[in-house]
């Protein structure tokens, strides 16, 4: 037998039965739509994930504060304490298992002059030699500090704020171009002494970080050294009293940040460092309910579709089954007539692949056009899903992502349920024998 006769046989025997083929076919249908609904919703859990969450910061940092935060057992804030951050406590920490870069941090605000225009920048001072570790941006300007010259300023994306006129009217802003405009930076914590020239440094070695819509988009960095060594010029300038208040801030640090080998490493770390009396947090910590969210959404889409497509397999080998009966005397003609065991067992197994070959494509159309729908107007219901996430952007957010391998995935589960649910019906009508289907009135 040809495989075009199959091929005809097969299809004039689905339309034969159309409404319980229909029916057979849409239980595939069901089930193929589920599987694509259920991973591209995770599919798109996931990317969201990698991409919106970590804009504020990398997944395998800790940072401890020097106000840290504290919490009770159900993980409400309940309160702060005060901690005395060092160079003890760095070293502590740097050999903690696990942690692969430390740096201490100093935050600081400062003050920027373009002749009579004024801005400001957010100081961020660390160890200029762990900027890797910790994923530090590509820069379209300039290079991050080296050991031969560390005396660089490198402004984020947004910095440096706007300049103004502050002696014009309506405070007159300027666009600062970091190539050609002189820019002078001056410490405003304190007052300086009247006796005493003012503290001011021409900035000359300019960086700028590319875009990355994170926190380094607003922040200026400088190396911790390099920091320490013009900030104590800044307190030379001023009055005893003013002097030692202001040198208090290079004695303690704001924060101490460490770069975990691992994201498994994380909450170890954390707990190793709260054994040591510190409180700590990490990016981890706060995204914990988007992650149970999206694994519990996925696990009971996953149980749907499985449930689906394994009525659509009985489905399918009743159909089957249902044929064999029916056509019980065809059955016994195709074998006195010739037709060899192996020609039966196909035909009846490309029927049932047939089915879910169809069933599947049927699927994957409409997985498309749900996976269109979830994304335009499946706000609200993800919305509630991740609320303990305040840091998620729904505004901005694809909630189904159908990855390029999925539709081929959901058709090859689709007609491999028919193959192997169809092969026992086959394997069946090959048993039975010629004489007695011949005797069969269907």
């Amino acid at each position: 037998m040809r495989i075009s006769d199959l091929i005809k046989m097969g299809l004039k025997n689905l339309t034969r039965r159309k409404a319980r083929t229909i029916l057979t076919i849409s239980g595939v249908v069901v089930g193929s739509l589920l599987i694509i609904i259920m991973r591209s919703i995770g599919h798109g859990l996931d990317y969201n994930f990698t991409t919106q969450v970590k804009q504020y910061g990398s997944l395998t940092t800790i940072t401890i504060e020097q106000y840290g935060a504290i919490y009770d057992e159900d993980g409400n804030w309940a309160g702060s304490k005060e901690q005395q951050l060092s160079d003890d406590l760095v070293k502590q920490v740097k050999a903690l298992d696990h942690v692969r870069a430390v740096s201490p941090v100093i935050r600081q605000d400062a003050q920027l002059f373009s002749g009579k225009y004024q801005g400001y920048a957010y100081i961020t001072a660390m160890d200029s030699s762990v900027f890797d570790d910790f994923e530090f941006p590509e820069l379209t300007k300039g290079e991050y500090p080296s050991e031969k010259d560390k005396s660089m300023i490198i402004f984020g994306y947004m910095q440096p704020w706007e300049f103004y006129d502050p002696t014009s009217r309506m405070w007159q802003s300027k666009t600062i171009d970091l190539d050609k405009d002189k820019i002078v930076l001056k410490f405003r914590n304190y007052m300086p002494d009247p006796k005493k020239r003012e503290f001011s440094l021409p900035l000359k070695n300019i960086a700028k970080m590319a875009e990355t819509k994170s926190d380094f988009d607003y922040n200026t960095y400088m190396d911790l050294e390099y920091f320490k060594s013009i900030y104590t010029k800044y307190c030379n300038t001023l009055s005893l009293k003013d002097r030692k208040n202001a040198l208090k801030n290079l004695e303690n640090y704001q924060q101490i940040m460490l770069n975990v080998d691992n994201i498994d490493n994380v909450e170890a770390v954390q707990d190793k460092i709260k054994e040591m009396g510190f409180q700590s947090y990490s990016m981890l910590q706060y995204i914990r309910p988007m992650i149970e969210a999206s694994r519990t959404l996925q696990m009971v889409l996953l149980a749907l579709g499985a449930v689906s497509m394994f009525v659509s397999a009985i489905s399918i080998a009743n159909t089957m089954v249902m044929a064999i009966y029916e056509r019980t005397k065809e059955i016994g003609i195709m074998k006195v007539l010739g037709c060899q065991i192996r020609h039966i067992r196909m035909l009846f197994l490309f029927e049932s692949g047939l089915i879910g070959f169809i069933g599947g494509l049927v699927g994957v159309i409409l997985g498309y056009v749900a996976s269109f729908l979830i994304n335009r107007y499946g706000q609200p219901l993800f919305g509630q899903l991740m609320s303990g996430s305040y840091m998620y952007d729904m505004t901005n957010t694809k909630f189904s992502i159908i990855p390029f391998y999925l539709p081929f995935m959901a058709m090859g589960i689709s007609i491999g349920v028919g193959l192997i649910f169809g092969y026992f019906p086959a394997r069946r009508a090959t048993k039975i024998r010629a004489i007695e289907a011949m005797k069969n009135e269907n």
